[in-house]
Protein backbone atom coordinates (compact mmCIF):
# COMPACT_ATOMS: atom_id res chain seq x y z
CA UNK A 1 0.00 0.00 0.00
CA UNK A 2 1.33 3.69 -0.98
CA UNK A 3 0.07 5.69 2.15
CA UNK A 4 -1.12 9.22 1.09
CA UNK A 5 -3.57 10.10 3.38
CA UNK A 6 -4.61 9.22 7.25
CA UNK A 7 -7.13 11.41 7.78
CA UNK A 8 -8.16 12.00 11.27
CA UNK A 9 -11.25 14.30 12.46
CA UNK A 10 -10.81 17.90 13.23
CA UNK A 11 -13.06 18.89 16.66
CA UNK A 12 -12.61 21.47 18.85
CA UNK A 13 -9.64 23.04 17.18
CA UNK A 14 -7.66 19.81 17.67
CA UNK A 15 -6.94 16.37 15.17
CA UNK A 16 -7.84 13.48 16.71
CA UNK A 17 -7.82 9.22 15.27
CA UNK A 18 -10.50 7.01 15.95
CA UNK A 19 -10.30 3.23 16.89
CA UNK A 20 -12.49 2.75 13.03
CA UNK A 21 -11.05 3.68 10.17
CA UNK A 22 -12.29 3.57 6.10
CA UNK A 23 -9.93 2.81 3.16
CA UNK A 24 -9.48 5.52 0.75
CA UNK A 25 -8.49 4.07 -3.02
CA UNK A 26 -7.14 5.57 -6.05
CA UNK A 27 -9.56 5.54 -8.97
CA UNK A 28 -6.89 5.40 -11.82
CA UNK A 29 -5.36 2.17 -9.95
CA UNK A 30 -7.70 0.91 -7.31
CA UNK A 31 -4.71 0.93 -4.90
CA UNK A 32 -5.50 2.04 -0.86
CA UNK A 33 -3.38 5.25 -0.70
CA UNK A 34 -4.50 6.08 3.14
CA UNK A 35 -7.17 5.91 5.80
CA UNK A 36 -10.04 8.41 7.18
CA UNK A 37 -11.54 8.05 10.59
CA UNK A 38 -14.37 6.76 11.23
CA UNK A 39 -16.54 9.41 13.79
CA UNK A 40 -18.64 7.13 16.58
CA UNK A 41 -21.40 8.70 18.63
CA UNK A 42 -19.02 10.39 21.40
CA UNK A 43 -17.01 11.99 19.05
CA UNK A 44 -19.69 13.84 17.49
CA UNK A 45 -21.32 14.67 20.56
CA UNK A 46 -17.56 16.32 21.60
CA UNK A 47 -18.24 18.33 18.51
CA UNK A 48 -21.38 19.90 18.88
CA UNK A 49 -20.17 21.11 22.73
CA UNK A 50 -17.20 22.77 20.74
CA UNK A 51 -19.10 23.95 18.18
CA UNK A 52 -21.57 25.64 20.79
CA UNK A 53 -18.59 27.12 22.10
CA UNK A 54 -17.29 28.50 19.28
CA UNK A 55 -20.33 29.87 17.84
CA UNK A 56 -20.37 32.01 20.90
CA UNK A 57 -17.00 33.43 20.31
CA UNK A 58 -17.52 33.59 16.50
CA UNK A 59 -21.03 35.10 16.30
CA UNK A 60 -19.62 38.07 18.30
CA UNK A 61 -16.46 38.66 16.42
CA UNK A 62 -16.84 41.56 14.13
CA UNK A 63 -17.40 41.09 10.45
CA UNK A 64 -14.02 42.81 9.51
CA UNK A 65 -12.03 40.11 11.39
CA UNK A 66 -14.02 37.46 10.03
CA UNK A 67 -13.30 38.27 6.98
CA UNK A 68 -9.57 39.15 7.95
CA UNK A 69 -9.73 35.19 8.71
CA UNK A 70 -10.81 33.85 5.81
CA UNK A 71 -9.19 36.04 3.37
CA UNK A 72 -5.76 34.59 5.20
CA UNK A 73 -6.97 31.38 4.98
CA UNK A 74 -7.81 31.52 1.81
CA UNK A 75 -4.24 32.97 1.00
CA UNK A 76 -2.69 30.32 2.34
CA UNK A 77 -4.57 27.71 -0.09
CA UNK A 78 -3.80 29.57 -2.93
CA UNK A 79 0.12 29.29 -1.68
CA UNK A 80 -0.35 25.28 -1.21
CA UNK A 81 -2.72 25.29 -4.14
CA UNK A 82 -0.20 21.99 -5.92
CA UNK A 83 -0.02 19.73 -2.64
CA UNK A 84 -4.14 20.08 -2.49
CA UNK A 85 -4.32 19.59 -6.29
CA UNK A 86 -2.55 16.56 -6.16
CA UNK A 87 -4.09 15.19 -3.52
CA UNK A 88 -8.00 15.64 -4.96
CA UNK A 89 -6.77 13.96 -7.94
CA UNK A 90 -5.26 10.69 -6.29
CA UNK A 91 -8.33 10.61 -4.23
CA UNK A 92 -10.92 12.00 -6.94
CA UNK A 93 -8.75 10.65 -10.58
CA UNK A 94 -9.90 14.10 -12.24
CA UNK A 95 -7.23 15.57 -13.96
CA UNK A 96 -4.69 17.58 -12.66
CA UNK A 97 -5.51 20.68 -14.56
CA UNK A 98 -8.89 20.34 -13.09
CA UNK A 99 -7.82 19.89 -9.31
CA UNK A 100 -5.73 22.99 -9.53
CA UNK A 101 -9.32 24.81 -11.46
CA UNK A 102 -10.73 23.36 -8.29
CA UNK A 103 -8.75 24.89 -5.82
CA UNK A 104 -8.80 28.40 -6.76
CA UNK A 105 -12.59 27.90 -7.26
CA UNK A 106 -13.12 27.15 -3.43
CA UNK A 107 -10.76 30.30 -2.85
CA UNK A 108 -12.85 32.44 -5.36
CA UNK A 109 -15.98 31.12 -2.85
CA UNK A 110 -13.81 32.25 0.39
CA UNK A 111 -12.87 35.44 -0.49
CA UNK A 112 -16.23 36.65 -2.32
CA UNK A 113 -17.84 35.56 0.83
CA UNK A 114 -15.23 37.62 3.18
CA UNK A 115 -16.08 40.46 1.33
CA UNK A 116 -19.64 39.85 1.52
CA UNK A 117 -19.78 39.67 5.03
CA UNK A 118 -19.17 43.15 5.99
CA UNK A 119 -21.99 44.11 3.90
CA UNK A 120 -24.74 42.43 6.04
CA UNK A 121 -26.76 45.97 5.89
CA UNK A 122 -29.64 46.15 8.20
CA UNK A 123 -32.35 48.39 7.48
CA UNK A 124 -34.18 51.13 9.74
CA UNK A 125 -37.84 51.36 8.58
CA UNK A 126 -39.91 54.90 8.57
CA UNK A 127 -41.99 55.32 11.56
CA UNK A 128 -43.36 58.10 14.03
CA UNK A 129 -41.40 60.26 16.09
CA UNK A 130 -40.41 58.30 19.30
CA UNK A 131 -40.23 54.86 17.34
CA UNK A 132 -37.60 53.74 16.36
CA UNK A 133 -37.69 49.87 13.89
CA UNK A 134 -34.96 48.30 13.18
CA UNK A 135 -33.98 45.19 11.14
CA UNK A 136 -31.31 43.27 11.68
CA UNK A 137 -29.23 39.97 10.34
CA UNK A 138 -27.86 37.60 12.69
CA UNK A 139 -25.87 34.50 12.27
CA UNK A 140 -28.10 31.17 12.72
CA UNK A 141 -26.37 29.00 14.39
CA UNK A 142 -24.09 26.13 14.16
CA UNK A 143 -24.65 24.43 11.08
CA UNK A 144 -24.51 20.63 10.18
CA UNK A 145 -23.02 20.70 6.74
CA UNK A 146 -22.72 17.70 4.37
CA UNK A 147 -20.64 17.57 0.78
CA UNK A 148 -19.76 14.91 -1.69
CA UNK A 149 -16.69 13.46 -3.55
CA UNK A 150 -16.81 14.51 -6.90
CA UNK A 151 -15.64 18.40 -5.82
CA UNK A 152 -13.59 17.67 -2.19
CA UNK A 153 -12.40 20.59 -2.01
CA UNK A 154 -14.89 23.55 -3.72
CA UNK A 155 -18.02 21.40 -2.28
CA UNK A 156 -17.28 22.02 1.51
CA UNK A 157 -15.15 25.37 0.52
CA UNK A 158 -19.01 26.72 -0.69
CA UNK A 159 -20.34 25.31 2.87
CA UNK A 160 -17.95 26.32 5.19
CA UNK A 161 -17.42 30.02 3.39
CA UNK A 162 -21.22 30.71 3.72
CA UNK A 163 -21.26 29.41 7.71
CA UNK A 164 -18.24 31.47 8.77
CA UNK A 165 -18.43 34.95 7.26
CA UNK A 166 -21.90 34.70 8.29
CA UNK A 167 -20.50 34.50 11.91
CA UNK A 168 -21.94 30.95 12.62
CA UNK A 169 -19.88 27.78 13.57
CA UNK A 170 -20.12 24.45 10.99
CA UNK A 171 -19.85 20.91 11.52
CA UNK A 172 -18.55 19.72 8.34
CA UNK A 173 -19.15 16.05 7.45
CA UNK A 174 -16.99 15.65 3.81
CA UNK A 175 -16.80 12.77 1.73
CA UNK A 176 -15.03 9.86 3.11
CA UNK A 177 -13.95 8.43 -0.31
CA UNK A 178 -12.05 11.97 -1.12
CA UNK A 179 -11.31 13.57 2.59
CA UNK A 180 -8.45 15.15 1.85
CA UNK A 181 -9.41 18.07 0.34
CA UNK A 182 -11.20 19.57 3.34
CA UNK A 183 -8.68 18.45 5.65
CA UNK A 184 -6.60 21.09 3.69
CA UNK A 185 -8.83 23.82 4.47
CA UNK A 186 -9.13 23.31 8.45
CA UNK A 187 -5.09 23.24 8.38
CA UNK A 188 -5.69 27.06 6.31
CA UNK A 189 -8.11 28.08 8.53
CA UNK A 190 -6.19 26.68 11.98
CA UNK A 191 -2.61 28.67 10.81
CA UNK A 192 -5.14 31.17 9.71
CA UNK A 193 -6.38 31.86 13.13
CA UNK A 194 -9.53 30.67 13.73
CA UNK A 195 -11.01 30.20 16.79
CA UNK A 196 -11.38 26.40 18.09
CA UNK A 197 -14.90 24.88 17.77
CA UNK A 198 -15.71 27.07 14.86
CA UNK A 199 -15.08 24.54 12.31
CA UNK A 200 -15.54 20.75 12.72
CA UNK A 201 -14.47 18.04 10.33
CA UNK A 202 -16.30 14.72 11.17
CA UNK A 203 -16.22 11.81 8.48
CA UNK A 204 -18.04 7.99 8.60
CA UNK A 205 -20.89 6.79 8.24
CA UNK A 206 -23.02 9.02 6.13
CA UNK A 207 -26.26 7.64 8.18
CA UNK A 208 -25.11 7.66 11.76
CA UNK A 209 -23.91 10.95 11.47
CA UNK A 210 -26.66 12.82 9.62
CA UNK A 211 -29.70 11.28 11.84
CA UNK A 212 -27.28 11.90 15.33
CA UNK A 213 -26.55 15.18 14.30
CA UNK A 214 -29.79 16.86 12.63
CA UNK A 215 -32.53 16.70 15.70
CA UNK A 216 -29.87 17.86 18.26
CA UNK A 217 -30.39 21.06 20.02
CA UNK A 218 -26.98 22.78 19.05
CA UNK A 219 -28.03 22.42 15.07
CA UNK A 220 -29.80 25.13 13.69
CA UNK A 221 -29.39 24.67 9.97
CA UNK A 222 -28.78 21.81 7.11
CA UNK A 223 -26.87 22.04 4.28
CA UNK A 224 -26.04 19.69 1.69
CA UNK A 225 -24.76 18.58 -1.80
CA UNK A 226 -25.67 15.56 -2.73
CA UNK A 227 -28.63 13.17 -4.42
CA UNK A 228 -32.31 14.04 -4.79
CA UNK A 229 -33.39 10.66 -2.89
CA UNK A 230 -30.83 11.68 0.14
CA UNK A 231 -31.58 15.34 0.16
CA UNK A 232 -35.43 14.74 0.35
CA UNK A 233 -34.63 12.36 3.29
CA UNK A 234 -32.36 14.75 5.34
CA UNK A 235 -35.09 17.87 4.46
CA UNK A 236 -37.50 15.32 6.20
CA UNK A 237 -35.24 14.97 9.13
CA UNK A 238 -35.02 18.53 9.20
CA UNK A 239 -38.68 19.44 8.76
CA UNK A 240 -39.71 17.55 12.06
CA UNK A 241 -36.83 19.58 13.80
CA UNK A 242 -38.26 22.51 12.11
CA UNK A 243 -34.67 23.49 10.90
CA UNK A 244 -34.31 25.29 7.88
CA UNK A 245 -32.35 23.29 5.40
CA UNK A 246 -30.30 24.70 2.43
CA UNK A 247 -30.31 21.71 -0.48
CA UNK A 248 -28.24 21.69 -3.65
CA UNK A 249 -29.85 18.24 -4.99
CA UNK A 250 -29.46 16.18 -8.37
CA UNK A 251 -29.82 17.79 -11.91
CA UNK A 252 -30.17 16.25 -15.63
CA UNK A 253 -29.39 19.15 -17.65
CA UNK A 254 -30.46 19.63 -21.01
CA UNK A 255 -28.76 22.11 -23.62
CA UNK A 256 -31.25 23.22 -26.81
CA UNK A 257 -29.05 24.34 -29.96
CA UNK A 258 -31.12 26.47 -31.85
CA UNK A 259 -31.12 26.45 -35.40
CA UNK A 260 -29.55 29.90 -35.43
CA UNK A 261 -25.75 28.60 -33.54
CA UNK A 262 -23.17 27.63 -35.15
CA UNK A 263 -23.36 23.77 -34.68
CA UNK A 264 -19.96 23.14 -35.07
CA UNK A 265 -18.46 25.59 -32.49
CA UNK A 266 -21.07 24.24 -30.13
CA UNK A 267 -20.03 20.44 -30.61
CA UNK A 268 -16.71 21.03 -29.31
CA UNK A 269 -17.73 23.51 -26.89
CA UNK A 270 -20.11 20.92 -25.38
CA UNK A 271 -18.02 17.78 -26.05
CA UNK A 272 -15.18 19.62 -24.29
CA UNK A 273 -17.87 20.39 -21.16
CA UNK A 274 -19.79 17.17 -21.08
CA UNK A 275 -16.77 15.14 -19.59
CA UNK A 276 -15.35 17.46 -17.17
CA UNK A 277 -14.79 15.25 -14.10
CA UNK A 278 -15.69 12.57 -16.24
CA UNK A 279 -19.12 14.01 -16.11
CA UNK A 280 -19.63 13.47 -12.77
CA UNK A 281 -21.21 17.13 -12.00
CA UNK A 282 -24.53 17.89 -11.17
CA UNK A 283 -24.71 20.86 -13.83
CA UNK A 284 -23.04 18.56 -16.51
CA UNK A 285 -24.65 19.15 -19.70
CA UNK A 286 -26.21 16.13 -20.79
CA UNK A 287 -29.43 15.76 -22.62
CA UNK A 288 -29.34 18.01 -26.40
CA UNK A 289 -31.96 18.69 -27.95
CA UNK A 290 -30.62 19.92 -31.52
CA UNK A 291 -32.36 21.65 -33.65
CA UNK A 292 -33.08 19.22 -37.00
CA UNK A 293 -31.46 21.06 -39.45
CA UNK A 294 -27.90 21.25 -37.90
CA UNK A 295 -28.39 18.16 -35.84
CA UNK A 296 -25.77 16.13 -38.06
CA UNK A 297 -23.56 18.54 -38.25
CA UNK A 298 -23.36 19.03 -34.47
CA UNK A 299 -23.13 15.58 -33.87
CA UNK A 300 -20.37 14.63 -36.18
CA UNK A 301 -18.30 17.67 -34.43
CA UNK A 302 -19.40 16.71 -30.73
CA UNK A 303 -18.24 12.91 -31.95
CA UNK A 304 -15.18 14.06 -33.02
CA UNK A 305 -14.40 15.95 -30.17
CA UNK A 306 -15.24 13.21 -28.15
CA UNK A 307 -12.97 10.48 -30.18
CA UNK A 308 -9.64 13.14 -29.78
CA UNK A 309 -9.99 13.18 -25.76
CA UNK A 310 -7.19 11.44 -23.28
CA UNK A 311 -8.37 8.93 -20.92
CA UNK A 312 -5.84 8.26 -18.12
CA UNK A 313 -4.50 8.77 -15.25
CA UNK A 314 -5.49 12.23 -13.74
CA UNK A 315 -1.52 12.30 -12.82
CA UNK A 316 -0.15 12.28 -16.06
CA UNK A 317 0.10 16.43 -17.76
CA UNK A 318 -1.64 14.85 -21.09
CA UNK A 319 -4.96 13.07 -19.59
CA UNK A 320 -8.43 14.93 -20.18
CA UNK A 321 -10.32 12.69 -18.96
CA UNK A 322 -10.13 10.34 -15.64
CA UNK A 323 -11.75 7.38 -14.04
CA UNK A 324 -15.45 7.21 -12.38
CA UNK A 325 -15.04 7.03 -9.00
CA UNK A 326 -15.99 3.61 -8.31
CA UNK A 327 -17.11 0.09 -9.53
CA UNK A 328 -20.94 1.42 -8.78
CA UNK A 329 -20.71 4.35 -11.37
CA UNK A 330 -19.50 1.96 -13.97
CA UNK A 331 -22.32 -0.24 -13.19
CA UNK A 332 -25.17 2.32 -13.14
CA UNK A 333 -23.58 3.66 -16.47
CA UNK A 334 -23.27 0.39 -18.45
CA UNK A 335 -27.57 -0.15 -17.59
CA UNK A 336 -28.36 3.18 -18.75
CA UNK A 337 -25.98 2.91 -22.02
CA UNK A 338 -27.60 -0.55 -22.65
CA UNK A 339 -31.26 -0.02 -22.04
CA UNK A 340 -30.73 2.93 -24.38
CA UNK A 341 -29.79 0.60 -26.84
CA UNK A 342 -32.22 -2.01 -26.54
CA UNK A 343 -34.72 1.20 -26.88
CA UNK A 344 -33.26 1.81 -30.38
CA UNK A 345 -30.86 4.22 -29.30
CA UNK A 346 -28.06 4.66 -31.32
CA UNK A 347 -24.43 4.50 -30.12
CA UNK A 348 -22.03 7.22 -31.58
CA UNK A 349 -18.87 6.66 -29.30
CA UNK A 350 -17.33 4.44 -26.33
CA UNK A 351 -20.06 2.30 -24.45
CA UNK A 352 -18.56 0.56 -21.84
CA UNK A 353 -15.59 -0.14 -19.55
CA UNK A 354 -12.41 0.43 -20.64
CA UNK A 355 -9.96 -2.74 -20.17
CA UNK A 356 -7.53 -1.35 -18.04
CA UNK A 357 -6.82 -1.11 -14.05
CA UNK A 358 -8.69 1.33 -12.59
CA UNK A 359 -12.51 2.68 -13.12
CA UNK A 360 -12.57 3.89 -16.37
CA UNK A 361 -15.25 4.43 -18.25
CA UNK A 362 -15.53 5.22 -22.32
CA UNK A 363 -16.42 8.95 -22.77
CA UNK A 364 -19.73 7.90 -24.65
CA UNK A 365 -22.71 9.19 -26.73
CA UNK A 366 -26.23 7.74 -27.30
CA UNK A 367 -28.18 9.49 -30.24
CA UNK A 368 -32.03 9.15 -31.04
CA UNK A 369 -32.84 8.26 -27.85
CA UNK A 370 -36.78 7.45 -26.91
CA UNK A 371 -37.97 9.61 -23.91
CA UNK A 372 -38.51 6.76 -22.35
CA UNK A 373 -35.57 5.22 -22.35
CA UNK A 374 -33.76 5.56 -18.17
CA UNK A 375 -30.93 7.48 -19.32
CA UNK A 376 -33.49 10.61 -20.60
CA UNK A 377 -34.78 10.60 -17.15
CA UNK A 378 -32.60 9.20 -14.79
CA UNK A 379 -29.09 11.55 -14.13
CA UNK A 380 -26.12 9.64 -15.50
CA UNK A 381 -23.84 11.58 -13.47
CA UNK A 382 -20.71 9.88 -15.54
CA UNK A 383 -19.20 10.20 -19.05
CA UNK A 384 -22.31 9.79 -20.72
CA UNK A 385 -24.24 12.12 -23.34
CA UNK A 386 -27.42 12.02 -24.81
CA UNK A 387 -28.15 14.01 -28.12
CA UNK A 388 -31.69 13.77 -29.73
CA UNK A 389 -33.25 16.01 -32.62
CA UNK A 390 -36.28 18.28 -32.12
CA UNK A 391 -38.75 20.12 -35.17
CA UNK A 392 -38.45 23.48 -33.03
CA UNK A 393 -37.35 25.48 -30.17
CA UNK A 394 -40.58 25.09 -28.57
CA UNK A 395 -40.35 21.21 -28.82
CA UNK A 396 -36.98 21.20 -27.35
CA UNK A 397 -38.09 23.26 -24.27
CA UNK A 398 -40.71 21.66 -23.31
CA UNK A 399 -38.91 18.55 -23.37
CA UNK A 400 -36.16 19.93 -21.81
CA UNK A 401 -39.33 20.52 -18.91
CA UNK A 402 -40.20 17.66 -18.68
CA UNK A 403 -38.35 16.15 -15.83
CA UNK A 404 -38.83 16.96 -12.19
CA UNK A 405 -35.41 18.61 -11.50
CA UNK A 406 -34.05 22.23 -12.65
CA UNK A 407 -30.90 23.04 -11.41
CA UNK A 408 -28.81 24.16 -14.61
CA UNK A 409 -29.71 24.37 -18.03
CA UNK A 410 -27.91 25.52 -21.56
CA UNK A 411 -28.50 27.06 -24.69
CA UNK A 412 -26.82 28.02 -27.51
CA UNK A 413 -28.82 30.84 -29.77
CA UNK A 414 -27.64 33.74 -31.89
CA UNK A 415 -30.95 36.12 -32.35
CA UNK A 416 -32.28 38.13 -29.76
CA UNK A 417 -35.66 36.15 -29.88
CA UNK A 418 -34.27 32.60 -29.44
CA UNK A 419 -31.89 33.85 -26.54
CA UNK A 420 -35.40 35.58 -24.61
CA UNK A 421 -37.10 32.18 -25.12
CA UNK A 422 -34.37 30.32 -23.88
CA UNK A 423 -34.35 32.28 -21.11
CA UNK A 424 -37.68 32.59 -20.07
CA UNK A 425 -38.79 29.22 -20.79
CA UNK A 426 -36.72 27.13 -19.01
CA UNK A 427 -37.11 25.92 -15.96
CA UNK A 428 -34.09 26.08 -13.59
CA UNK A 429 -32.37 27.82 -10.91
CA UNK A 430 -28.95 28.24 -13.52
CA UNK A 431 -29.77 29.08 -17.27
CA UNK A 432 -26.66 29.42 -19.49
CA UNK A 433 -26.76 30.76 -22.99
CA UNK A 434 -23.73 30.47 -25.35
CA UNK A 435 -21.76 29.19 -22.71
CA UNK A 436 -21.75 25.93 -20.09
CA UNK A 437 -20.03 27.99 -16.73
CA UNK A 438 -23.20 27.22 -14.93
CA UNK A 439 -22.05 29.55 -11.92
CA UNK A 440 -19.29 31.27 -9.87
CA UNK A 441 -18.71 32.63 -6.83
CA UNK A 442 -20.47 36.17 -7.08
CA UNK A 443 -23.40 34.50 -8.79
CA UNK A 444 -26.49 33.06 -6.63
CA UNK A 445 -26.24 29.15 -7.51
CA UNK A 446 -28.95 26.64 -6.48
CA UNK A 447 -32.04 24.60 -8.24
CA UNK A 448 -35.96 24.87 -8.94
CA UNK A 449 -38.64 21.74 -8.45
CA UNK A 450 -36.49 18.82 -7.19
CA UNK A 451 -32.89 19.70 -8.06
CA UNK A 452 -33.13 21.27 -4.08
CA UNK A 453 -34.12 24.60 -1.98
CA UNK A 454 -32.10 27.88 -1.49
CA UNK A 455 -29.25 29.49 -2.76
CA UNK A 456 -25.17 29.41 -2.57
CA UNK A 457 -23.08 31.44 -3.55
CA UNK A 458 -23.78 35.65 -5.04
CA UNK A 459 -25.29 38.28 -2.62
CA UNK A 460 -27.64 35.87 -1.96
CA UNK A 461 -25.80 33.08 -0.25
CA UNK A 462 -24.89 34.50 3.20
CA UNK A 463 -28.85 35.35 4.23
CA UNK A 464 -29.11 31.53 4.34
CA UNK A 465 -27.16 31.08 6.97
CA UNK A 466 -28.87 34.56 9.41
CA UNK A 467 -31.82 34.83 10.74
CA UNK A 468 -34.03 38.08 10.58
CA UNK A 469 -34.34 40.05 13.68
CA UNK A 470 -37.08 43.28 13.83
CA UNK A 471 -36.06 45.00 17.04
CA UNK A 472 -39.36 47.75 18.05
CA UNK A 473 -37.78 50.38 20.32
CA UNK A 474 -39.74 53.33 22.03
CA UNK A 475 -37.90 56.10 22.86
CA UNK A 476 -38.41 57.36 26.27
Amino acid sequence: MTTNTDVQLYIGGAWRKTKDTLPVVNPANEDVIGTVAVAGSADLEDALTASADGFRVWSRTSPWRRAEVILKAAALLRERSEEIARSITLENGKPISESRAEVIRGCEFFEWDAGECVRLYGRVIPSEPGVRYVVVHEPIGTVAAFSPWNFPMSQPARKIAGAIASGCSIIMKASEETPTGVVHIARAFEDAGLPPGVLNLVFGIPAHISEFLIPREQIRMIAFTGSTIVGKHLTEIAARHMKPALMELGGHAPVIVCDDADPIAAGIASASRKYRNSGQVCTSPTRFFVHESIYERFTKAFVEKVQSITVGDGLDGATEMGPVANDRRIEALQALVDDGKARGAKLLCGGGRLQRRGYFFAPTALAELPDDARAMREEPFGPLALINPVRSIDEAIEKANSLPFGLAAYGFARSAANVDRLARGIEAGNVSINTLEASRAETPFGGVKESGLGREGGAEGLYHYMVVKNISHVVE
